[in-house]
């Protein structure tokens, strides 16, 4: 079960980028929750994800070499909805139809990638820590930056700009 939960039922397993695809479904799969619950199911489900994801992650890399194979995926899948919980939010107090926000989705998504790639500032020593707890918490942490990233923008687009 950790195994299933950790690659996140498979799709850690896609070829090419294991990352990139967890994130993508976890897109998909935070507008389902949004839709289902608002942004009270979103916020419960990140972090019932983060935490049984961490216990997932120790399980899964428990006796190896590598603290963080490139298949484990529900790491991104966490760090990925908290990044989308900024825009879960916007709509959900605003009363306005979850894809309406469709740019903030992309741009949690874009900017999530980015983070968690370029394992920027406090990103990078959360990963450095070589244990199933930096596997989770560099990508919550990019997701932070990559929530303050859609806040900035959404702040910039609607108050700034005024569109």
């Amino acid at each position: 079960m950790s195994r299933m939960i950790a690659t996140w039922f498979g799709v850690g397993l896609l070829p090419g980028a294991p990352g990139t695809w967890g994130s993508a479904v976890a897109v998909v799969l935070a507008i389902a929750l949004h839709y289902a619950g608002g942004f009270p199911l979103l916020a419960l489900a990140t972090v019932a994800v983060t935490l049984i994801g961490w216990w997932a992650t120790h399980e899964a890399t428990k006796g190896a070499e590598d603290h963080d194979p490139s298949e484990i995926v529900v790491d991104e899948v966490a760090g990925q909805w908290v990044a989308l919980c900024a825009v879960s939010y916007g709509a959900w107090h605003a009363g306005v139809d979850a894809l309406a926000l469709w740019p903030g989705w992309l741009a949690g998504f874009v900017l999530f990638r980015v983070f968690d790639i370029t394992k920027f500032w406090i990103v990078g020593w959360a990963d450095r820590r070589d244990d199933a707890l930096g596997v989770m918490l560099d990508d919550v942490i990019a997701g932070v930056f990559a929530a303050i990233g859609v806040m900035a923008l959404a702040g910039l687009w609607h108050g700034v700009l005024g569109l």
